[in-house]
């Protein structure tokens, strides 16, 4: 699964090119442009890294950081600052930032902390406690979901069913007859249509258009394709 960056900078033109290069790199790429909005987004909780510029409007990128760490998110933040004295460094690291990098700098050498940043914590896989995708965040353990817009829903057991085994074979058609077995037990009819409506509220919770989907695929007469 592709990592997400969320980029936290007030100046759009230099936000727009990281998350450019980002992107021309494999990565998924978001731009905020105040320290306000920063904080809202990684609530989250579904970033795998923050770049994260202190002249930020809102609220500096130091207490975007101090925020963060305060309520135990523990998301890498690599810190872009014109600030090169020593006391801003060190207010950063005191404040648990991973790295610290002023401007301006070298866009070889940012991605590079990036992806020694990234190598460090390894990335979600399908199967494991937290599916993410497209701004969806669904905890198999808790049985919850924040949606791309904000919102916390409660998921059923066999939602979160469904959903495991959708994510450990993503990219490929899970037949319908797996499915049901699966979800509901061997001696479930192929036809139950309780499979349905629970393809189409998954649609609803967690596609930006539910009538042209653009992770839960129904193939017709073979069954359902997932695409993180």
């Amino acid at each position: 699964m592709s990592r997400w960056i969320l980029v936290a900078e007030d100046e759009g033109p230099l936000g727009e090119m990281l998350c450019d290069n980002l992107a021309l790199e494999g990565y998924h790429a978001e731009l905020v442009r105040s320290g306000t909005e920063a904080l809202a987004r990684m609530g989250r909780g579904d970033i795998d890294l923050l770049l994260l510029d202190v002249m930020l409007p809102g609220a500096d990128g130091f207490e975007v950081l101090r925020q963060l760490r305060c309520r135990g998110d523990d998301t890498p933040v690599l810190i872009l600052s014109a600030r090169s004295a020593d006391r801003d460094r060190i207010t950063g690291l005191e404040l648990r930032a991973d790295d610290y990098l002023t401007k301006p700098f070298n866009l070889r050498e940012l991605l590079l902390r990036v992806d020694a940043l990234l190598r460090r914590r390894p990335a979600p896989t399908p199967g494991t406690d937290v599916l993410r995708f497209a701004g969806n965040a669904i905890d198999f353990r808790t049985m919850q979901a924040t949606t791309f817009i904000g919102e916390l829903v409660e998921l059923t057991a066999s939602e979160i069913k469904l959903l495991k085994l959708l994510a450990a074979h993503a990219g490929t058609v899970v037949t319908r007859k797996i499915l049901v077995e699966h979800v509901f037990g061997s001696t479930a009819p192929l036809t139950v249509r309780t499979l349905d409506n629970m393809v189409l509220r998954l649609r609803k919770l967690f596609e930006q258009d539910p009538a042209v989907p653009r992770h839960f695929h129904t193939v017709r007469g073979v069954g359902i394709r997932f695409e993180g």
